[in-house]
């Protein structure tokens, strides 16, 4: 089942098991979301009922071992994204947040009662979870957010405002990232709690098929029971965007696949001055060119993802992977639409929307500039930040 953009047969650094894993994947994407996803991209609608599904693949906190979690490898998990997102990013977008930011915040922070208590659920996709920390003014910043705990005697007051929270509207539980006096400290906020709303921002030109929210905190009353214990410091969330970050360096490559394979099944098909335009030599370079940046991004994935399971993954290292396969992707996927010509508009062709989507991707978790700053100071040594 080689992928026409395996140029060098990476099929066969894969075990049986992960290849299984992919195909199993690979068969919900096409059976559930390409036949759906352009009605629910035209109509800006995250399907809430394919989350179930999603559970029962084991995709929800999948590389969390225990607490009805899958268990599985960081390269699993990075298959799995792969494929999903060559559906759709904002589909992918979906497990990211649910498994790599809100459940991984609780598994590698919280208490053993609020594991037991949320995870099992989570991963059943019967609680749905959000993750804020992105605020209206404090985006590439965290360290400048606004919202702020204070103590009340046992409990928590929690007053403030986060941006570009997916999944925010139906989520059953929130995330959330405060300044303290002691402080940056995390809190699984019920989102039933008097005082919290959310909100849909729309309407979007990216990332339609899901959903992305602002949440409000007006005087939020939580026990201590709902702060994470491990938490202590900024650090904390940035663990758990580390995760996301990692899973977006292997989705990415999905999405430049998938407008890859639509291009170069164009190019056979469509005939021009009576030859297909695959037998033009221009077209022939861009197909090249889009196949050589996607087997070099899936070799940069596959190694990160070797390192995360070998415990040797270093911060930067992640940076490379988001950094490099989000801008590859945008750009295979745009040269992808030039193939198709005129047709590449119309939304029953997935390379503009993967490219619409994409935009998104490369924004969020850290965008170029901060990736290349961490980048430019694990080379030089030098803080270029402020």
């Amino acid at each position: 089942m080689s992928d026409l953009s395996d140029l060098l047969n990476l099929d066969a650094e894969f075990s049986a098991e992960e290849l299984a894993l992919r195909d199993r994947v690979r068969e919900f994407v096409d059976r559930r979301i390409r036949p759906n996803i352009a009605e629910w991209y035209e109509q800006a609608v995250f399907p809430v009922e394919i989350v179930p599904e999603m559970a029962e693949l084991g995709l929800l906190g999948m590389h969390i071992s225990g607490y009805g979690c899958a268990g599985r490898s960081a390269t699993e998990y990075g298959i799995a994204m792969q494929e999903l997102e060559a559906g759709d990013s904002g589909l992918r977008t979906f497990v990211s947040v649910q498994g790599s930011l809100a459940m991984s915040a609780i598994a590698k922070h919280g208490s053993e009662e609020q594991k037991q208590r949320y995870l099992p659920e989570m991963a059943a996709g019967r609680v749905i979870g959000c993750f804020g920390l992105t605020e209206p003014e404090a985006g590439s910043d965290p360290a400048g957010m606004a919202t702020v705990a204070r103590r009340d005697g046992d409990d928590w007051i929690i007053t403030g405002s986060k941006r570009w929270i997916g999944l925010g509207t139906i989520a059953n539980i929130a995330i959330v990232w405060a300044r303290t006096d002691e402080g940056v400290r995390g809190f699984i906020v019920p989102t039933e709690t008097e005082g919290f709303s959310a909100q849909v921002l729309e309407p979007k030109l990216s990332m339609r098929a899901s959903i992305q929210t602002e949440l409000h905190f007006d005087e939020v009353r939580v026990s201590e029971a709902q702060r994470l214990p491990g938490a202590t410091s900024l650090r904390a969330p940035f663990e758990c965007l580390n995760e996301a970050r990692y899973g977006i360096a292997w989705g990415a490559m999905g999405a430049a696949r998938d407008a890859f394979e639509a291009a170069a099944r164009y190019a056979g098909e469509r005939k021009q001055f009576d030859k297909p335009l695959a037998a033009f030599q221009l077209t022939q370079k861009k197909l090249v060119d889009m196949a050589l940046e996607i087997v070099k991004g899936q070799l940069i994935a596959l190694r990160l993802g070797r390192l995360k399971d070998a415990g040797k993954l270093e911060r930067h290292m992640i940076s490379v992977g988001k950094l490099n396969n989000c801008r590859v992707a945008i750009e295979i996927c745009r040269e992808a639409r030039t193939v198709l010509g005129g047709n590449g508009i119309l939304l029953e062709n997935a390379p503009l929307r993967h490219a619409n989507n994409l935009e998104s991707v490369r924004t969020y978790e850290g965008t170029d500039e901060v990736h290349t700053l961490i980048l430019g100071q694990h080379l030089t040594g030098e803080n270029a930040f402020a």
